[in-house]
């Protein structure tokens, strides 16, 4: 059984409570979940057992949409935790700041997954950039999940989930990259600053990309520059 696991909390820092921030009267996480089930495959909420995210429980239940608490820090134990509880077999890991990540590009993308690569492989389109931030996903085996949840010490790789795959221990995994041939990895369509949230606002009231898939949003892109300058300063933070 595959699923796709969503992080979210409502504790962070550049942009608190920035999942519950509403555009058209959605929060940025109805956006984000809604596009995922776009995919046709189970959608599944990773939050803490902080007191302050009983309100994303809320809206879990609200949508009818699974969830499981863990820890704040070891959001590694806690995509794990999930997977087991749910018996997941297959993982597609994403973060709820992409309130417009395309869930179909997730599906083609898993279908290549699915066909063509074995129990130790890793497909993301994060490692080597092509597609804008905010479209970003990881595929691997619940079994891969639950290996470096075992095996990981790091910090960092407890943290970001995914870094003993590509960052400590690449060597273990075949990494495949989801890659298109024109370069868009110059746009920005994540949120962690006011200026992040101003751009989804700016995209989703005036040119409806809520409705829009990844190459339609892209192209938005390419026809109005401007928009890219609403956040083009905003700076990725470093795993």
């Amino acid at each position: 059984m595959i699923g796709i696991i969503t992080q979210a909390r409502m504790t962070s820092t550049r942009l608190p409570a920035k999942v519950a921030k509403k555009v058209l009267g959605k929060t940025l996480l109805q956006y984000h979940i809604e596009r995922l089930r776009m995919s046709g495959f189970p959608v599944y909420v990773a939050t803490t057992t902080n007191q302050t995210d009983d309100i994303l429980i809320e809206l879990c239940e609200e949508w009818d949409v699974p969830y499981f608490r863990g820890s704040e820090a070891d959001v590694l134990s806690r995509f794990a935790g999930l997977a087991k509880t749910f018996k997941l077999e297959k993982v597609v890991r994403v973060t709820s700041d992409c309130p417009l990540i395309d869930g179909n590009l997730i599906r083609e993308s898993y279908l290549q997954y699915k066909e063509n690569f074995g129990p130790q492989t890793y497909v993301t389109n994060c490692q080597r950039r092509t597609y804008p931030r905010g479209f970003d996903f990881e595929i691997f085996s619940a079994e891969t999940l639950l290996e470096i949840d075992r095996v990981a010490t790091q910090p960092y790789e407890r943290e970001h989930v995914t870094p003993y795959i590509w960052k400590t221990a690449p060597e273990k995994f075949e990494i495949k990259h989801i890659t298109r041939a024109d370069d868009a990895s110059e746009f920005r369509m994540t949120v962690d600053e006011p200026d992040d949230f101003k751009l989804i606002e700016k995209l989703i009231v005036d040119h409806r990309a809520d409705l829009k898939n990844a190459e339609e949003i892209i192209a938005l892109f390419r026809k109005y520059p401007e928009l890219k300058t609403i956040n083009a300063h905003v700076e990725q933070k470093k795993v």
